[in-house]
């Protein structure tokens, strides 16, 4: 079977301004989503599935229109506050949904095959796509899962702080642990981030950083809903406790239930956190059409 394409989309956008996950960057009005299901339908993929706020659909819909028919099949699911196991209840002051393991965790009842998971905002290169194709085709063991390692130096924004999963593996590049970074930056032309408690701190910018592009098997799902459930009960009605994905994929390791293989990759990322990145965003476009690496409309 065909895996499938899962997209996380369902960001607010606050530090963009905007619906970054479908405002347009090619010069064909093409979103970076579209790029990154044009790579995956080029890899073989044969489904993609959208998770999105339900108040969004219509803006989706109406932006992707016809152009997929017969390209490859689309699903959107919702991820939605109230969404959550039977007997728990949401914290008083909760706003917004529970974070980027939650939003994997909505799509459980549409996906039974291999899957990779990527954010709507992300451009990942062909090459990451096609890498985590060839995985799932070699790979025998469902147990084991992957993720594109991008380093941390070229992830950064020139615009201000970004978030990133720093990760600790062995020679073998199986993951070891991930340290999620709230407030990375390059500074003085050295990278790392301002901690409270101990100053500034250097990180390695050859270092693998997750960007979100994870390969996953079917099995995950469970691990991921266990998480949930105890992410819930420890939360302490905090309003703004996030269940990201590090979190049950730490616990899978920890307790041996599975493993998670970086691969490596000459996929270059680019993304668009600030609504300054996004001049950078179509200049890369424009640089990977002029190169033939994609034509002038995607969809054409």
């Amino acid at each position: 079977m065909k895996p499938v394409l899962l997209i996380l989309a369902a960001g607010m956008g606050s530090r963009y301004g905007g619906l970054k996950q479908i405002d347009k960057i090619g010069p064909s009005g093409e979103a970076i989503i579209d790029y990154s299901i044009y790579d995956a339908v080029r890899a073989g993929f044969g489904k993609v599935v959208l998770v999105i706020r339900p108040e969004l659909e219509n803006d989706f819909r109406e932006f992707f229109g016809d152009k997929l028919k017969g390209k490859i099949e689309v699903e959107y699911v919702y991820q939605e506050l109230n969404n959550i196991p039977a007997g728990l209840t949401v914290p008083a002051g909760r706003k917004k949904p529970w974070g980027t393991a939650h939003a994997i965790l909505v799509a459980a009842d549409t996906i039974n095959t291999p899957f990779l998971a990527i954010n709507a905002d992300d451009f990942y290169g062909a090459e990451a796509f096609q890498t985590v194709a060839d995985f799932f085709k070699s790979n025998k063991d469902e147990k084991t899962h992957c993720m594109v390692g991008y380093e941390l130096g070229f992830t950064l924004s020139e615009f201000g702080t970004v978030s990133r999963g720093v990760c600790s593996y062995d020679e073998d590049l199986n993951l070891k642990k991930i340290t999620e970074v709230t407030n990375i930056e390059r500074k003085n032309g050295k990278v790392g981030y301002q901690d409270p408690g101990n100053g500034w701190v250097e990180v390695d910018p050859t270092k693998y950083v997750s960007m979100n592009a994870w390969g996953f098997y079917p099995g995950i799902f469970d691990i991921f809903k266990t998480g949930f459930e105890k992410f819930i009960r420890q939360a302490n009605n905090d309003p703004k406790a996030e269940y990201y994905i590090a979190k049950p994929l730490m616990d899978m390791i920890e307790n041996q239930e599975g493993k998670v293989k970086i691969l490596q990759t000459d996929a270059k990322w680019f993304g668009v956190t600030y609504r300054e990145d996004k001049a950078f965003a179509i200049d890369k476009i424009n640089e990977l059409i002029h190169s033939g690496k994609y034509p002038s409309n995607l969809w054409g």
